[in-house]
């Protein structure tokens, strides 16, 4: 059954942190951290049942504190790091761990038990990241093409590459290098650029962008300024190499070609407040989803700098000849932008939206008050980008 109304799934606790399960490509899989204070925190391995329309659940148990932000392992299904709050010493420090699920629940195609009343079971710490020299975690990103043994974390104003060893049961800090500059610097977010052989990373900090080598863990592009408030987050197009959005406070969402840093290639006005989120469609680089505190999610279409801006080349057996008139008109111009769609199933602050590593029309976007939307890119488009 393929249909474009949403799915809705509520949890009891506030969340802000999502991930798909970057490792599991069969199944529709999604975990959602909670940030509660006064109870114990939990993961919730969402699968979505594709064929019945239902979300069935497994629950998790994250005693360590408040999940600010989840990764999944591009290698193994039952690997994740949590960046949480721990309180010491009247301080409250954001600290970041790699954990694996219990063996069972790593893959998704099982069928889970409906029954809630099951016990939660608790992860399996596998290592710190050990920040106590360098301050709260932002994020942790993995390399996305590696083995799932190469993260970079971001730590107040520090870039950390750590090398986790064969059984991932402890973090060597490989290199790193620091923000100079006046006051407290702080990153925000960072993505591992999945080109040049995986050896870039861009960060967020303030209002600049700035792009990395992990190889010498040096600055190679800087993009200041590039929105009038914070950035909140940022994404590589994955088929074009020099292509990144990035999101921030202003309320816009723009378009870089990091060859060229002086302006964005496009700029996006569709938000009433802060943008939280930007993701890249894995497969369809056109399909740019954002998520922000005006409660909406919106399924922007950037056709105009995506790898395909005249549309998919057809073949030219599959015409006939009344079409192959009319094609050839359209594939001369490029497409234009627009958006999609405005999903408004939300009522509060919509803090993270990801596309499904598994189905590449499919998403989710979570909201502070812990309701997970999961969605389809709407199926005129999805045959339109097809045929």
């Amino acid at each position: 059954m393929e249909d474009d109304a949403p799915v809705i799934y509520g949890l009891e606790f506030q969340a802000r942190a999502l991930t798909p399960q970057t490792a599991e490509t069969d199944a529709i899989r999604f975990l959602v951290g909670t940030q509660s204070l006064k109870y114990d925190n939990q993961i919730h391995i969402i699968d979505f049942d594709d064929e019945n329309n239902i979300i069935n659940k497994n629950v998790l148990l994250h005693q360590a504190g408040e999940i600010w932000h989840i990764s999944a392992s591009p290698a193994d299904r039952g690997v994740l790091a949590t960046c949480y709050n721990r309180a010491s010493d009247s301080k409250v420090l954001t600290c970041a761990a790699v954990w694996r699920m219990p063996k069972e629940l790593e893959s998704g195609s099982h069928e889970s038990p409906d029954d809630s009343s099951s016990t939660a079971q608790t992860l399996e710490l596998l290592c710190h990241l050990d920040n106590t020299a360098h301050g709260n975690m932002a994020c942790v990103v993995w390399e996305p093409m590696g083995d799932g043994k190469k993260i970079i974390s971001l730590a107040d104003n520090h870039i950390l590459l750590w090398d986790l060893q064969e059984s991932s049961s402890q973090a060597v800090l490989a290199s790193s290098a620091s923000l100079e500059g006046k006051g407290q610097l702080k990153f925000t977010s960072g993505r591992w650029s999945p080109h040049h052989n995986c050896t870039q990373v861009a960060t967020a900090n303030d209002t600049t962008l700035r792009g990395w080598d992990t190889r010498s863990m040096s600055q190679i592009y800087c993009i200041e300024n590039a929105h009038g408030q914070l950035v909140r987050d940022l994404d590589f197009n994955p088929n074009k190499q020099y292509y990144l959005a990035s999101c921030g406070d202003d309320c816009k969402v723009k378009f870089w070609d990091t060859r060229n840093v002086t302006e964005p290639v496009k700029t996006l006005e569709e938000h009433s407040h802060w943008v939280w989120n930007v993701r890249y469609n894995h497969s369809h680089d056109q399909l740019v989803l954002t998520g922000s505190s005006d409660s909406r999610v919106i399924l922007s279409n950037m056709v105009s700098i995506s790898s395909e801006p005249f549309g998919h080349l057809v073949d030219d057996d599959d015409i006939s000849d009344q079409e192959d008139h009319r094609s050839e008109e359209k594939s001369k111009e490029p497409l234009q932008d627009n958006i999609i769609a405005t999903y408004e199933e939300h009522e509060d602050s919509v803090y993270a939206v990801d596309w499904s590593s598994a189905d590449p029309w499919l998403f989710a976007s979570l909201s502070y008050d812990g309701r997970l939307v999961i969605n389809r890119v709407p199926r005129a488009l999805k045959y339109h980008i097809l045929l």
